[in-house]
């Protein structure tokens, strides 16, 4: 079986833990909005979110990423395979196509009621900071799972591959919902190659019509070519609301009643 120089789960932890502690660090020093939740409250959750995903995973659907990617390029199934596009080329497709695969879902999640009331858990965060990007039911984790594995079947895609592009998204997920303050410079040009913290913070705002555009968690010409892109929200970056008009206080989204948001009938207050 195809082999890396480096344990693929080490790597994703490594990566996971340098990025959020220097997104973190980024935060406290150049943050973009004042938080209006305590940053200990929503971090214990968010992050208890992620073990639990985590644990999840690994009993609905042992079978990782890479593991498949592995047989398929033992074995010569899936496109690339059967084309005998490898190397960079090959590397570079599979970002392309996961990528866009993940934006199509996203939009999917958005899309169909069923999807959205598992998928609006993520959008109940009253604060949108570094842990946020981690904030997933655990079904939509199982089911964004499986859509990722289909794709990769059907590519044919490398290990290698799998394994940067599960990297750089896990990576730009933290950063596009990172609290950030980037010069309006430095932010009109990296959001060229990069979907960053100002463009996805319209994806969490109120309002309907903002919540349903900037789907993009890492590359942001998605949204242009399919028209989903809104380049600032209606009320500014610090004077825009966050969050679900339905959840709007902290004390309704601990871990256990989040886990339970896409089986209510009614929100609360209703």
């Amino acid at each position: 079986m195809t082999s890396l120089p480096f344990h693929p789960d080490t790597a994703r932890l490594a990566a996971f833990v340098g990025i959020l502690a220097l997104l973190a660090l980024c935060e406290r020093l150049w943050p973009r909005r004042p938080l209006t939740v305590a940053r200990g409250v929503r971090w214990r959750i968010n992050l208890a979110i992620v073990a639990l995903d985590s644990v999840l995973v690994r009993l609905v659907l042992p079978l990782a990423p890479f593991a498949l990617a592995a047989v398929l390029q033992d074995r010569g199934w899936g496109l690339f395979n059967v084309l005998k596009i490898a190397g960079p080329a090959e590397i570079i497709a599979t970002v392309l196509l996961l990528d866009l695969t993940i934006y199509a879902q996203h939009r999917l999640f958005h899309r169909l009621p069923l999807l959205w009331r598992i998928h609006r858990m993520h959008h109940t965060d009253l604060d949108l900071d570094v842990t946020s990007g981690t904030r997933f039911h655990p079904l939509e984790i199982v089911l964004s799972l499986a859509i990722k594995l289909t794709a990769i079947l059907l590519l044919g895609a490398s290990p290698v591959a799998v394994v940067l592009f599960e990297i750089v998204l896990n990576a730009t997920s933290m950063f596009s919902h990172a609290n950030l303050r980037l010069p309006p410079g430095i932010d009109r040009w990296l959001r060229l190659v990069v979907v960053t913290p100002d463009m996805h913070r319209v994806h969490h705002s109120v309002f309907v019509r903002e919540t349903n555009s900037n789907y993009g968690f890492n590359l942001p010409w998605w949204d242009r070519l399919f028209g989903s892109y809104r380049p600032q929200p209606r009320d500014g970056h610090l004077g825009m609301t966050i969050g679900l008009r339905e959840w709007r206080h902290q004390a309704d989204l601990g871990l256990w009643a989040l886990l339970q948001i896409p089986f209510l009938r009614k929100v609360p207050g209703s």
